[in-house]
């Protein structure tokens, strides 16, 4: 990879970041000059991020308008929601079937690292809210690791983050809910127990649908 090639996929996750954890707001202009500057990077490779980021939904290009962070509304929540359960159900039952020790094993490494930032917040740590997101992912990424489908990992990721960049829009958190909620998820896997671990998958991702939606003014 060259080294324009490096800066352009760093300044691309920055910008990804910043629209995911709010940062950059909904519906927010972005003004390539000021852009550049805050992020310290050429117009040439500012624009490619941002067309990037536009194929992947988080940044609207309008025509004679510019760029826009992709504004948000409950009916998109909610179609990424039923998108998310639907594919994410989908490569688990795959998972769960092509699975061997070696993926059994990184789904228990993963739960404990999850479940041990799940104890640490709920201790009142709340400095561990990023990692506690990154282990999030890495919990769901590794059920459905055995699924043998880099389409279908690569379209649940997209779909992952789209969807965080909802939760996001609350500082608050389902905390013991959605602690037993992953320990159920977690359970029914190791069990193979895929009808189980869908009903509580599909739980689990609905009710923080549900968390959001009543606790944020969606206009």
């Amino acid at each position: 990879m060259t080294h324009s090639n490096t800066v352009g996929s760093t300044i691309y996750q920055k910008i990804k970041d910043d629209i995911i954890y709010g940062k950059l707001q909904p519906s927010t202009k972005l003004k390539l000059d000021k852009l550049s500057n805050s992020y310290s990077v050429s117009m040439s490779t500012l624009r490619e991020c941002l067309n990037r980021l536009s194929s992947e939904g988080f940044v609207s290009a309008e025509e004679q308008r510019g760029f826009f962070v992709t504004s948000i509304s409950l009916n998109d929540f909610e179609e990424i929601t039923n998108l998310r359960i639907l594919l994410e159900c989908h490569a688990l039952k795959l998972s769960l079937r092509n699975g061997d020790t070696e993926w059994e094993g990184n789904l228990v490494g993963a739960y404990h690292k999850l479940h041990t930032k799940e104890k640490e917040m709920q201790n009142g740590d709340i400095s561990t809210k990023k990692s506690l997101i990154r282990y999030d992912w890495g919990f769901h990424q590794s059920l459905i690791l055995a699924c043998n489908s880099a389409n279908l990992i690569s379209l649940h990721s997209l779909l992952y983050y789209k969807f965080l960049r909802y939760q996001m829009l609350l500082t608050s958190s389902r905390g013991s809910e959605a602690v037993n909620e992953h320990k159920k998820i977690f359970d029914s896997a190791l069990e193979r127990d895929f009808p189980k671990a869908e009903k509580e998958l599909k739980n689990h991702v609905k009710m923080g649908l549900n968390f959001i939606s009543k606790g944020y003014e969606f206009n």
